[in-house]
């Protein structure tokens, strides 16, 4: 198979800014960017930016596009059932707009804009928490020719991702979550509103620590540093990264500039002909906005205290004497276009420029008529440097001459074609060059599955838990478990693993754990993210797509089912009428119905930082005193909700479902047989509890 060439050099090298605002996106491009990302009015990963409105789509389109800078909009939020019509209709103008590309989270909503539109390339969002080299295969035979990594990547581990047939992409610069993108339900679950759905209203931000009892202020626990990677740009380019992603659509105007030029800088260094940014320009990237200083600990592989900070008031105070120096980056066009004069003057003819730019567009305007010369008739020189003062204009000029001697021409009139040239020139970069869009052509819908009797599905965080006997359809282990064990466990259950959701830097170790479970009795392993779809393809073994899959629509059921598997956990974000879909699936469909409910997927592990393994309490507190537990396994922490989640008293009112997933954590082998029980026989909640988001749903 014959793949595209991604061999990544300072002329390929993009450097990417958001653009939350027309301001913003000005900044962008005048700052140096050479690609900006940017929300319509709905279903992008920041809600609460100032976005843009059909007509401003326009003229941002517009703007990009003659001035040379690619545009990308961001669709990169989970669709419900009932959203993909309206999300069709943003990427049908994205086609019609000639955008660059679409960057997309839900597999439901790429499916779709591959079926009507296969010519609009697709950018995996970084939401689909991609981060080994199996995800980025897997990402891009399913139709992303570009796959926005996971921002908690070693060098190493980005590495390796190079050379798997798409472009890669990575966050340099901005804002760290604490969690895994596209793993975080935190803020949906304290208070509705979803980071996978654009409205995350950082709760992590908030005091934690890992201490129990009355919390000062300042602790931030789950507070990391902005990332900046500025002196890497070299490194990350020898590795095979072709864009330089900036992180900020929330931010000013002025940090995009920033931001924008100091990347660019350090780019164009990569030459041997440019400097890089100056001291004073990373001093004011800096001060506009950094959370106690940069971090480049992922990066860098040094996952530690040190990379954690919030924003003080000694930062905010540095901005001010920052932002007008910085404003004066975007102030005035800044000449990026490179255009070809050629002038020609010849007796009794009317006098022409025409106007030539590195993408085939031509424009040729008419002057007045040449006079003949008293004293000093114009020559190439002069006519050179006065068609060159393009200052002002977007465009870089070179300038040959087709002049007949002896001829003169008031310079006003040079002025004049010059104008008039760069004026149509860039009225025709302007246009849009659409993209093909057949609403009508969908993706085929396979048969629903038929509905027979609930079953139960048991997952475990310890074999330990389990007891003698459960009563259960099957039951999920970890993938560490001996074999031994497996061995035993599979005489009497129907038995899967759990492949973890962060597999950094352990992915061929984890197929080798897969080879062999087959021979043990293992038949079914429970996926949580896209990378270990094919891992248990490859080891003969049914995936099971788990919560971290984010499925909230038939269709991004529908994609999975393409790439193999063979039942699917729904988002723990939908509501029961959210649900409805399901009863057309093609496969098993079910919920997480018990448990302490995940709600980050951590790297750094907040309390491994603060008080190392040995001391760690295993959780986290709130302001308001209310214990998260931290667990740890496979390279990564899980931050998990504070009370269980309870349905077994409301299993009459569950919309139509194939199984239930009782998600165990901590519990006794004893605590384990009271709640299998009580969902087979209906029992009442415990004290604390919650339904989780599947009645009151997010935003």
């Amino acid at each position: 198979m014959n793949r595209p060439d991604f061999s990544v050099s300072p002329d390929n090298l993009e450097i990417l800014a958001p653009a939350g605002s027309p301001e913003a996106l000005i900044a962008a491009i005048r700052g140096g960017a050479d690609a900006v990302y940017l929300g319509g009015g709905s279903f992008n990963a920041r809600g609460n930016a100032h976005n843009f409105d059909a007509a401003a789509l326009r003229e941002a389109a517009a703007l990009c596009h003659s001035r040379g800078v690619r545009m990308y909009l961001t669709l990169n939020t989970l669709i419900h059932e009932d959203e993909l019509n309206p999300a069709m209709s943003l990427v049908g103008q994205a086609c019609e707009l000639g955008l660059d590309a679409i960057i997309v989270q839900d597999l439901g909503l790429a499916a779709a804009i591959r079926a009507t539109a296969p010519r609009m390339p697709l950018h995996a969002s970084t939401q689909l928490s991609c981060h080994t080299p199996s995800g980025v295969r897997e990402l891009r035979d399913m139709g992303f020719s570009r796959i926005v990594l996971a921002r908690e990547m070693s060098r190493d581990e980005i590495a390796k991702c190079s050379g798997q047939g798409a472009e890669l992409e990575v966050f340099v610069h901005g804002a760290l979550c604490m969690s895994v993108s596209g793993q975080c339900y935190l803020s949906a679950m304290l208070g509705g509103r979803s980071g996978n759905r654009g409205l995350c209203a950082q709760p992590c931000r908030l005091p934690f620590t890992v201490k129990q009892g009355k919390i000062p202020s300042d602790e931030r626990a789950l507070s990391l540093r902005d990332l900046s990677l500025y002196e890497y740009v070299a490194d990350l380019a020898s590795i095979g990264v072709g864009s330089l992603k900036i992180e900020g659509r929330m931010k000013r105007p002025e940090y995009v500039a920033a931001a924008a030029r100091c990347f660019s800088k350090a780019r164009d260094a990569l030459t041997g002909n440019h400097k890089g940014a100056d001291s004073e320009l990373l001093r004011d990237l800096q001060a506009v906005f950094s959370r106690s200083g940069f971090t480049s600990g992922y990066y860098t592989g040094r996952r530690n205290s040190e990379m954690f900070g919030s924003r003080t008031y000694k930062d905010v105070t540095a901005a001010a004497p920052a932002l007008a120096r910085l404003a004066k980056l975007y102030g005035k066009e800044t000449p990026r276009v490179p255009v070809t004069f050629t002038f020609t003057m010849h007796v009794g003819e009317p006098t022409t420029l025409t106007a030539e730019d590195g993408d085939g567009n031509r424009v040729t305007v008419t002057g007045e008529l040449p006079q003949k010369a008293i004293k000093l008739p114009l020559d190439e020189q002069r006519i050179a440097a006065q068609l060159a003062k393009t200052g002002g204009t977007p465009f870089i000029a070179s300038v040959t001459c087709n002049l007949q001697q002896g001829l003169t021409l008031p310079l006003s009139s040079l002025n004049a074609l010059r104008r008039n040239a760069l004026d149509k020139l860039l009225d025709i970069r302007a246009k849009a060059t659409p993209i093909a869009f057949n609403p009508e052509s969908k993706p085929e819908k396979p048969e629903a599955n038929p509905k027979n009797k609930m079953h139960i599905i048991v997952r475990f965080s310890n074999v330990n838990q389990i007891s003698e006997n459960i009563a259960a359809d099957m039951i999920v282990v970890p993938l560490n478990t001996p074999g031994k064990r497996l061995s035993e466990l599979s005489e009497k259950y129907t038995v899967g693993v759990e492949i973890p959701r962060g597999l950094f830097g352990t992915e061929q170790q984890t197929a080798r754990m897969l080879a062999d479970l087959a021979n043990v009795g293992v038949t079914t392993a429970l996926c949580g993210n896209i990378a270990a779809i094919p891992l248990a393809r490859s080891a003969g073994l049914s995936a099971i797509a788990g919560f971290g899959m984010n499925i909230t629509n038939l269709g991004a059921l529908e994609a999975l089912i393409q790439r193999g598997i063979k039942a699917a956990v729904l988002s723990q974000e939908l509501t029961f009428k959210q649900m409805g879909f399901s009863k057309d699936a093609p496969v098993p469909c079910g919920i997480i119905a018990y448990g302490h409910q995940p709600l980050m997927l951590l790297r750094n592990c907040p309390g491994k930082a603060a008080e190392e393994c040995k001391s760690c309490s295993g959780g986290l507190t709130d302001r308001r005193g209310i214990r998260f537990p931290l667990t740890c396994a496979a390279g990564c922490a899980e931050l998990l909700n504070s009370v269980p989640l309870w349905l077994a008293d409301k299993l009459d009112r569950l919309p139509p479902l194939d199984f239930l997933l009782l998600h165990f954590t901590d519990e006794t082998p004893e605590k384990v047989a009271a709640v299998l029980s009580a969902y087979q026989n209906g029992g009442k909640p415990p004290k604390d509890f919650t339904r989780g988001l599947y009645k009151r749903g997010v935003e």
